[in-house]
């Protein structure tokens, strides 16, 4: 049977008239609903889908990952818990859901909101400000502890120091961290541990909701540990956890366990460290003496050679040295003018007129001395003295013969 209509919608338009309709509707674009979370799965790309339930119904939910940075807690399954955001249509599918940008588990709103603003009031009075800050000593002897005397923080404290340093004293504070009078406990162990004298304290307790952990929140504990004058490291909670104490402590750390492991040193690390470092500063202190002492040794030689004494001994032997070779020159030299004048002897003898006169030659002279070495020297009757060998004849010139009669008469001899 057909049967007549007016008007016929695309499942499109229909959806978009029901998303115009919820973006009208000025309470859903900013509304808080309360329930149970369940099926709550973070997605790879950031965001977090999940269900909010109660005994009456379920909604769906998301957060995108641009609005996670408010979420101060790890959601799970079962957690009663507040979102606000936006109830809005998916249109493709035709679905509504509850589009979340800020979520706080129920029962601490108003916590947060005193923590929120307690905080941003210290953090203006610089009690969080770096240049405050303490550091924490390398090696400590003494460590103050201002927890619960029962409970896993204190045993994880005690057991991690002990494990780590076994000469470590550890001094604590049994504070009550939660409930009534919490507060002025950690206060006062901060003040009990600062007057004994530690060298670093540690503040804190386990994990707990944020009703459980709010005597970290008080402005009292924050100006404790902001006044002492001994270094302070908070462990507040589990690693999620974060407490006003943790802003104004000189470090914080994410668990009890941690805050040990932060404030006490490795003792057989450090004394292996130790003698590796005195074996190595050995060894260089070997080497140095050694190359110390070949220098020693060099520089000794050195002097022995510049010194005064051996300059001395050298010198000496140098003169002597010189005073033997001058006698070997001097000898040499005597030796050749003797022999040099040993032939001048021979050839000053071989040029002796004695000689020539021993060999039958003869020396002429006039009376006045003069020696005659010519014919034309003399005259006809003239006296000569004529020196022979073994003396002197006194002449008279009875002719004069020139050389060429003479030769004339040899070759008429002939």
């Amino acid at each position: 049977m057909r049967f007549r209509v007016k008007n016929v919608y695309s499942v499109g338009q229909v959806n978009s008239y029901i998303k115009n309709m919820f973006t009208q509707d000025f309470m859903l674009q900013n509304i808080y609903v309360k329930g149970e979370a369940s099926n709550v799965k973070y997605h790879s790309s950031g965001h977090i889908y999940f269900t909010l339930k109660d005994v009456k119904g379920a909604i769906a939910c998301v957060m995108f990952a641009g609005n996670r940075k408010g979420l101060s807690f790890q959601m799970k399954e079962g957690q009663e818990i507040i979102v606000g955001g936006t109830i809005d249509v998916y249109e493709r599918d035709g679905k509504y859901q509850l589009y979340a940008y800020k979520i706080q588990l129920d029962g601490e709103g108003i916590l947060y909101e005193r923590y929120a603003q307690l905080k941003k009031e210290l953090e203006e009075m610089g009690m969080f400000a770096k240049e405050y800050k303490q550091e924490i000593p390398l090696f400590i002897q003494r460590l103050g502890v201002v927890t619960a005397k029962t409970g896993a923080a204190i045993q994880d404290i005690i057991q991690i120091s002990t494990r780590r340093n076994p000469h470590v004293q550890i001094i604590l504070y049994p504070a009550k961290v939660q409930g009534e009078g919490a507060c002025e406990s950690i206060m006062n162990g901060i003040r009990a541990l600062e007057h004994i004298g530690v060298d670093v304290i540690i503040v804190g307790r386990g994990g707990g909701s944020m009703e459980d952990l709010w005597a970290f929140n008080e402005e009292g504990v924050a100006r404790a540990i902001f006044d002492c004058t001994i270094p302070i490291i908070s462990a507040v909670g589990h690693e999620t956890d974060t407490t006003i104490a943790d802003f104004v402590a000189d470090l914080r750390a994410p668990t009890p366990s941690a805050a040990a492991e932060l404030a006490v040193f490795r003792y057989f690390d450090c004394a292996s460290q130790i003698a590796e470092y005195a074996d190595r500063m050995r060894n260089l202190l070997i080497r140095h003496m050694g190359e110390k002492r070949s220098a020693l040794e060099r520089f000794q030689l050195k002097l022995a050679h510049v010194s005064p004494e051996n300059q001395l001994r050298e010198k000496k032997m140098y003169a002597g040295d010189m005073e033997e070779k001058i006698t070997r020159m001097m000898v040499q030299k005597l030796e050749n003018k003797r022999h040099q004048l040993a032939i001048y002897g021979e050839r000053l003898r071989g040029l002796s007129p004695l000689l020539k006169l021993s060999q039958g030659f003869s020396y002429v002279a006039s009376q006045d001395g003069k020696t005659i070495y010519d014919v034309d020297q003399v005259q006809i009757g003239q006296p000569l003295f004529i020196d022979v060998k073994n003396g002197r004849i006194k002449a008279k010139v009875l002719e004069k013969i020139q050389q060429k009669e003479i030769k004339g008469e040899r070759n008429g001899g002939k």
